[in-house]
C-alpha cells in the first residue's frame, strides 16, 4: 500500500507542475485517493511530524489510537517524539502517547 501511495504522490507532483515544497500535500492527497480506491479510508490514518528537517509519516489505526482525534496538534507545535524501530510515539497534550508506525520519511 505504501508503495502505491508513494507512486501516486509522485504522479500528483508531476501532474501539478513539479512544484517544490509540496511533498506533504502530495502525499496526503495520494493517501486519500489510494485509500478511497481500496475501501480502507476509515481504517488507518496518518500524521506527519517534522524532526530536524525530515518529515516522518506515521500511520495509526482507530483501534489503537487511544481516542486521539486529528487536530490535537497544530502545525508548528513542539511535540515530544520518540522512536523505537519502525514505531514513532508522539506525546499528546493530555500526556498520553499516540503510537504510530512509520510508513515514510520525506526529506
Amino acid at each position: 500500500m505504501q508503495e502505491a501511495i508513494r507512486s501516486r504522490a509522485e504522479e500528483i507532483y508531476i501532474r501539478n507542475g513539479r512544484i517544490p515544497g509540496r511533498d506533504l500535500d502530495n502525499w496526503t492527497q495520494a493517501e486519500i485517493e489510494i485509500l478511497e480506491e481500496t475501501g480502507s479510508l476509515e481504517h488507518r490514518t496518518a500524521i506527519v511530524v517534522d524532526v530536524d528537517g525530515v518529515q516522518f509519516v506515521g500511520e495509526y489505526g482507530s483501534e489503537s489510537c487511544g481516542g486521539y482525534k486529528p487536530g490535537e496538534f497544530s502545525a508548528g507545535d513542539d511535540i515530544a517524539v520518540r522512536f523505537e524501530g519502525q514505531k514513532m510515539f508522539l506525546k499528546r497534550p493530555n500526556g498520553s502517547e499516540l503510537e504510530t508506525t512509520i510508513v515514510n520519511k520525506l526529506g
